[in-house]
C-alpha cells in the first residue's frame, strides 16, 4: 500500500489524484483527516501508525523552524522502520537550493533517510511556479519584486505531483536515486511582459524590511523568503536539468503561464463608486 503524508496540502492532494488517475491504489494521511484518510500527526508520535504501508511518500513537513521539521521527519521515519515500510520517497529541495535558508532541514532529512536502512528515493523539487507568481507584488504601475534580472527554473506543482506518482508507482526502479526536478526558466520581467505590464526591481534591504514589518508572517518566514529573493536575483536557481522530463516522458508544463496566472489572480480589483 502507498501512503502519502500531508494529504490536506496542495502537493500531496495532487499526488493522490495522479495515483488515482493511474489506477494505483493509495491513501492519504494528515493531522486532521477526512473520509478514508488516516490520521498521522508528526507532532504526536502515538498517532504514527504505518502498519500495512509498503511505500511511504513523505511530503516535507517544512512549515516550521528547522529543529521542529527535523524532529517531525525523524518521528515518522522511526515509525516507518518499526512498522515495516519498505520504501520511502521524500519530497526535498533542489540541489541548487543548498544556500537557501530552509535547505538544512531537507538535507538533514535526506541523511536520516539514507541512514534508516529503508529503500529510498529523494525528489529534489525545484521552487514552484505558483510561488514565484505569488511573490510578485502589484503596484499602480505594474509588478514589483526583489528578483532583479534573475531567473528561476520554476516547476509547477502538477508536474512535481506527476513525477512523484511515477516514482511511487514503481519505487524499486528508482531505489537509491536522487531526482533533481527543476522546470523552465522564468523571470519577474518575463511574467510582467506576459501580462502586458511593467516590472520594477526593489532592493533586498527594502524587501527584507517589508517582510519584517509583515505581521502575518511567522518568525522563520522572512529569512526564508529573503534567501529565495537573493538566490534568484544572483543566478543560483536558474539551472535546468533532464530529470523531470525523463520521469514525465514529456516536456515540463509552461511555468511562465502558471506564474503569470498566479500573479494575475492576486491583482487588486478596481472598484468604482
Amino acid at each position: 500500500m502507498i501512503l502519502v503524508t500531508g494529504a490536506n496540502g496542495q502537493l500531496a492532494s495532487l499526488i493522490l489524484a495522479e495515483l488515482d488517475a493511474r489506477g494505483v491504489p493509495a491513501i492519504g494521511a494528515s493531522r486532521t483527516p477526512t473520509g478514508s484518510r488516516r490520521r498521522l500527526d508528526f507532532d504526536d508520535p502515538a498517532s504514527l501508525d504505518l502498519t500495512g504501508v509498503t511505500t511511504l511518500v513523505l511530503v516535507s513537513a517544512g512549515y516550521a523552524e528547522d529543529d521542529r521539521v527535523v524532529a517531525r521527519h525523524r518521528a515518522v521515519l522511526d515509525a516507518a522502520v518499526r512498522d515495516g515500510v519498505h520504501h520511502v520517497i521524500y519530497t526535498s529541495l533542489t540541489t541548487a537550493g543548498d544556500h537557501l535558508a530552509f535547505a538544512p532541514a531537507h538535507r538533514a532529512t535526506e541523511r536520516m533517510i539514507r541512514d534508516s536502512g529503508l529503500a529510498w528515493t529523494v525528489l529534489r523539487n525545484g521552487l514552484y511556479a505558483e510561488l514565484f507568481g505569488a511573490l510578485l507584488t502589484w503596484t499602480p504601475d505594474g509588478l514589483e519584486s526583489p528578483f532583479g534580472d534573475g531567473i528561476l527554473a520554476a516547476v509547477t506543482r502538477a508536474d512535481l505531483a506527476a513525477a512523484a506518482a511515477v516514482v511511487a508507482s514503481t519505487p524499486a526502479a528508482h531505489a537509491g536515486r536522487v531526482h533533481d526536478l527543476v522546470g523552465t526558466p522564468v523571470s519577474a520581467a518575463g511574467v510582467a511582459a506576459h501580462l502586458g505590464v511593467e516590472h520594477r526591481t526593489i532592493g533586498l534591504g527594502e524587501y527584507r524590511a517589508r517582510l519584517l514589518d509583515d505581521g502575518d508572517l511567522l518568525a522563520f518566514q522572512p529569512p526564508m523568503l529573503a534567501s529565495i529573493a537573493t538566490g534568484v536575483r544572483h543566478g543560483f536557481l536558474g539551472g535546468t536539468g533532464p530529470d523531470l522530463e525523463r520521469l514525465l516522458r514529456r516536456p515540463p508544463s509552461d511555468a511562465m503561464a502558471v506564474a503569470a496566472a498566479t500573479a494575475l489572480g492576486q491583482r487588486p480589483r478596481c472598484t468604482t463608486r
